[in-house]
């Protein structure tokens, strides 16, 4: 594959991730007011939807000791689903955690508080210090809410962060199966990670960044989806394949690096089938004149082209 000729790419080649292909919750925030509390969520404090002279798009600021919950209406998780979301945390002198809770809520209306002992099911922790450091940290919970195992600290120097840089969180669950990446690493796969509990529910919980201190997390891009693309099956029993793991910068044909874990997937298939040809549609959403999305799409097609030859 010629992709990892793009400097931007080089790095994921060893990034083996694949969004799932049936998407049950995305939220970038697009449809909010700035100032406003995001309406496909809910939260025991406070957050609202700002902008940033650094990143494009719109993020939830959000605040210290307060939880949110996407409104996600399913009443279990499938056993196959991924979870995809960016993160930016500014600020010199207070640290803080982020915490993701994947667990069975009895009631998914009443959002439990910050400090609240996790539920069932896995609890990961992010924290980043004043100095920039990124630490990882992981535990199960039994079904009393109890820890099953303590903390596995995984921090190592080649993980590190900074303030103002942005992160791209990967998470890819497969039943008991949990795999988890930083960027381009992949930071844990544990093939009996998770508890055996119903699950319904990802619970985001903040703890550490003060109102009064000038240190912020801004979280956008919020992807939860069911299951993996079968790439091959897609291609040679349908004859066609329509995926969300490719995506680009924003009016841009510049494929996001972590694109490469389906674009791998996809120049395997055709490396191990070279008679197979294939047609490469691209699509942008509806903003803008007509004339400049089909321009965009033939030039995001082009870039995929590229990226598989």
């Amino acid at each position: 594959m010629s992709v990892v000729s793009d400097v931007s790419l080089t790095s994921y080649s060893k990034f083996d991730f694949v969004p799932g292909d049936r998407v049950l919750f995305f939220d970038d925030f697009s449809q909010d007011n700035i100032g406003d509390f995001p309406v496909k969520w809910n939260t025991n404090g406070k957050g609202e939807v700002v902008t940033n002279n650094r990143y494009p798009g719109k993020w939830l600021k959000m605040r210290n000791s307060t939880t949110y919950l996407p409104e996600i209406s399913s009443n279990k998780f499938p056993d196959n689903y991924t979870i995809e979301y960016d993160m930016v945390v500014t600020g010199e002198d207070r640290s803080g955690t982020f915490n993701l809770e994947l667990t069975s809520l009895p009631n998914k209306q009443q959002v439990p508080g910050a400090g609240d002992n996790p539920g069932p099911g896995l609890y990961l922790t992010t924290q980043m210090n004043s100095s920039g450091q990124i630490r990882y940290l992981i535990q199960t919970t039994l079904t009393d809410g109890s820890n099953a195992g303590g903390n596995t600290d995984l921090n190592d120097e080649t993980l590190t962060g900074k303030p103002n840089e942005k992160f791209h969180v990967s998470i890819a669950v497969n039943k008991q199966r949990f795999r988890y990446y930083v960027n381009e690493v992949k930071v844990l796969d544990l093939p009996r990670a998770l508890p055996k509990i119903n699950y319904n529910a990802a619970v985001f919980r903040m703890w550490g960044w003060a109102d009064d201190n000038h240190y912020d997390a801004l979280f956008s891009n919020v992807r939860y989806a069911e299951g993996n693309v079968d790439v091959r099956s897609k291609l040679m029993t349908e004859g066609k394949l329509v995926t969300r793991g490719i995506t680009f910068d924003v009016n841009s044909d510049k494929i996001k690096a972590e694109s490469y874990g389906t674009l791998k997937e996809i120049a395997q298939v055709l490396k191990d089938n070279a008679t197979v040809n294939v047609k490469i549609i691209g699509h942008t959403d509806s903003d803008g004149s007509a004339s400049a999305n089909l321009d965009l799409s033939k030039k995001r097609s082009a870039s995929v082209k590229n990226s598989l030859s």
